[in-house]
């Protein structure tokens, strides 16, 4: 083999390590800085949805060997389930929306027209999400609020959980409706490549034996479309959980509180993390500053158990 090839070789392995060492670095430095954390808070941190940084004017105490504010407790339950429902309810929403207009974009829309509405959708993607959190402030909470939520609470009140009070407007289904929004183009835009990519003998194949358009749709399409979803979803649920700035801007931040409805405001991890990032540098004794950065490796764990889930669908669609 000659040098070149085998430096190429290098170059390349050296390159595919970057990411396994990149992503073990980021859980040890994590792991590292919420040491202090992890002592103190044990269990109860996953538990309690008792968030509160003490008293900023009393002098610091000991408990258990480690040094925090009088009445500092740390509980993220609440951030769990306000991560965990908006992002269920955005995957939902999406997926469907996302499906069928890939569908309709590969097999209905003529070919000029295709590659325009394609490139819409694929610009779509690229918004900055602090633009799409503006437009849910300044146009969906108004509107959901004073004429959608009132309605839909009193047709769905005999459903738990979709029932009254609305509230104003900030919360879980509006957090949910605004990540819907982002994630659409992203998984859209990745099944239409893959619904083009599918041979048209395939497509031909099935006419020919008198299959109608909707049912090459429905039985050679969708099925060879199985794993792509897969890994999409995947994909549009990790942006999802991790979207900071649009969810803050439409959650109403909740603090200590798990919706007892989908209207209920809420708060998400990352969203929590850069609300209460300020105060916690107050914390003389830093444990505010490692409870949050707990919170950050709970989420980027959660993240990672989302990804296996989807390596093990894939493994059982082979």
């Amino acid at each position: 083999m000659s040098r070149s090839n085998v430096l190429f070789r290098w170059s390349l392995s050296l390159t595919a390590l970057t990411l396994p060492v990149t992503l073990a670095a980021l859980v040890a430095f994590l792991c590292i800085h919420a040491w202090p954390a992890f002592h103190y808070n044990g269990l109860h941190f996953l538990t309690h949805n008792d968030w509160n940084l003490g008293s900023q004017y009393g002098n610091p105490v000991t408990v258990n060997g480690t040094q925090v504010l009088p009445g500092a407790s740390y509980g993220i339950l609440f951030l769990i389930a306000g991560t965990g429902l908006s992002s269920i309810i955005a995957l939902v929403l999406a997926v469907p929306i996302g499906l069928g207009a890939a569908l309709f974009l590969s097999e209905a829309v003529p070919g000029p027209m295709r590659d325009s509405i394609a490139l819409f959708v694929e610009l779509l993607a690229s918004v900055p999400s602090v633009v799409f959190g503006l437009w849910g402030y300044v146009v969906l909470i108004p509107l959901m609020a004073h004429h959608v939520y009132p309605h839909m609470a009193s047709l769905l009140s005999g459903i738990p959980f979709f029932g009254p009070p609305t509230y104003s407007g900030y919360g879980l289904l509006t957090s949910g409706l605004v990540l819907t929004l982002m994630i659409v183009p992203l998984i859209t835009a990745n099944l239409r490549e893959a619904a083009t990519a599918t041979p048209a003998q395939v497509r031909e194949a099935a006419r020919a034996m008198g299959a109608t358009g909707f049912e090459v749709v429905i039985k050679v399409l969708i099925p060879r479309l199985r794993r792509p979803l897969i890994g999409v979803s995947t994909l549009a649920l990790g942006r999802a959980l991790g979207e900071t700035m649009a969810v803050l801007m439409v959650s109403g931040n909740a603090l200590g509180y798990v919706p007892n409805n989908i209207y209920s405001p809420i708060s998400t991890m990352a969203a929590f993390i850069v609300s209460q990032l300020d105060s916690a540098l107050q914390d003389p004794t830093g444990m505010a500053v490692y409870s949050l950065t707990e919170i950050g490796l709970v989420l980027l764990v959660l993240s990672l158990l989302v990804n296996g889930a989807a390596r093990l669908l894939l493994r059982g669609q082979a």
